[in-house]
């Protein structure tokens, strides 16, 4: 029990460090150019992306709670800078679970593919199947068993892709911080 309250510990401790306060920002910038450039829309319901990516760097260096943190303050920057349907609270709590969940399978740990297939996994099917797809139910009055399938697939297809994505930022990633010699590492 001690080791997890260190783990988490550690994370919160990552907000004490000037620099990584600015590789946040500078992520944080990135994720929202991303955002807007490099999106597809499928569909009124499904969207594919890549201004993840950041996020996932976040959570890699700086752990679950600053991963948190980040994907929630950002959620909301994403929308105040363009609003694109209603704020919907459920949505960036679902950007503020991703971060636990991806911060608690990469922080602290080396790059390995079946980690980051197991973290995809894992928040594909809480987060995007399920919470994600009761958020769009709620709101847009559509069954969620109707719109279950749709995203299921998707999420499946872009499983491996994703995973490959990661796998090829968070290994370029681990050797510039080892270069750089960042003090989250």
């Amino acid at each position: 029990m001690q080791k997890i309250k260190q783990f988490y510990l550690d994370s919160v401790n990552q907000l004490k460090i000037t620099q990584n306060l600015v590789i946040c920002g500078l992520m944080a910038a990135l994720a929202v150019v991303l955002s807007y450039v490099a999106s597809i829309d499928v569909g009124p319901y499904i969207r594919i992306g890549f201004s993840g990516i950041p996020n996932r760097m976040i959570e890699f260096l700086f752990g679950p709670i600053i991963g948190s943190l980040f994907g929630g303050m950002l959620d909301i920057l994403k929308y105040l800078i363009k609003p694109s349907g209603p704020f919907f609270f459920g949505f960036t709590f679902d950007a503020m679970l991703a971060g636990v969940l991806y911060g608690s399978f990469l922080y602290k740990k080396p790059v390995k593919l079946w980690r980051i297939a197991a973290a995809e996994l894992v928040t594909k099917l809480v987060v995007n199947c399920f919470f994600n797809t009761l958020w769009i139910s709620m709101l847009y009055g559509k069954g969620f068993f109707v719109l279950l399938p749709a995203r299921i697939i998707k999420n499946a297809v872009m499983l491996p892709v994703d995973t490959a994505i990661l796998f090829f930022a968070l290994t370029f990633l681990q050797r510039i911080s080892a270069t750089l010699n960042l003090k989250s590492r």
